[in-house]
């Protein structure tokens, strides 16, 4: 289990996640894609206007949920307004595509990760004790790593740490972190978003925290708590 007095001070966290945003920016991808048919753009922006409107009325919801943030994890922020996080796109384990949409009914911490960010490779020890002992069908840490290139270097480090329990979620196109960014969500990595059963996003945070803390497991319990 991860030793929280590993982590920066405040101050140097910040500045550390700052840091990591420009890094980020620097070797940033940017993707788009057109749609047709069935698929018009249109219609997708149809059906993610109606998933916004459904979100939005949560704000009372993250306000109470965010409010257990304290101590190791008080830098994780309400949703303003909460909204559809649905269409995030990334790999799933098997390396297939997959979008948040795939873990409908299931509470997801979903974390943005890559090698060669600092305090993204500290905090991964506590994300896998998180998901290890809160992990279920109603919750789950999904980690992805945005590294470039192909799965090597990610799966390397994450066997030197011992990380066990987190299944090994990619995006080497960085496309993800890119409509974070565009979200107003993300400013480097890591990232944390706290996402509820039906694609909503609850809270959010920039730069790392103890997710092994008593705080994180009572924060995932206030999530998880109707």
């Amino acid at each position: 289990m991860a030793d929280g007095s590993r982590f920066f001070p405040a101050p140097r966290l910040i500045l550390a996640a700052l840091v990591a945003g420009v890094l980020a920016g620097a070797v940033a991808v940017y993707v788009s894609e057109s749609g047709s048919g069935n698929n018009a753009p249109e219609k997708v922006a149809e059906t993610a206007g109606k998933d916004d409107a459904a979100c939005a009325t949560k704000a009372a919801r993250a306000k109470q949920v965010a409010a257990k943030a304290v101590g190791q994890v008080a830098a994780l922020q309400p949703a303003d307004p909460p909204q559809s996080l649905k269409a995030l796109a990334f790999n799933g384990p098997d390396g297939k595509p997959m979008t948040i949409a795939d873990h409908a009914g299931k509470t997801v911490l979903l974390n943005l990760w890559a090698t060669w960010c600092a305090p993204c490779r500290a905090e991964m020890p506590a994300l896998d004790a998180l998901q290890k002992e809160k992990g279920s069908n109603a919750f789950e840490v999904v980690a992805v790593n945005v590294d470039t290139g192909d799965d090597a270097k990610p799966k390397k480090f994450l066997k030197e740490i011992g990380v066990e329990t987190l299944g090994f979620y990619r995006d080497p196109t960085i496309a993800l972190f890119n409509e974070a960014k565009t979200r107003g969500l993300a400013l480097g990595l890591p990232v944390t978003m706290l996402i509820d059963g039906e694609g909503c996003l609850i809270a959010h945070m920039n730069g790392p925290a103890e997710w092994s803390s008593p705080d994180a497991k009572r924060l995932v319990e206030a999530a998880l708590t109707p």
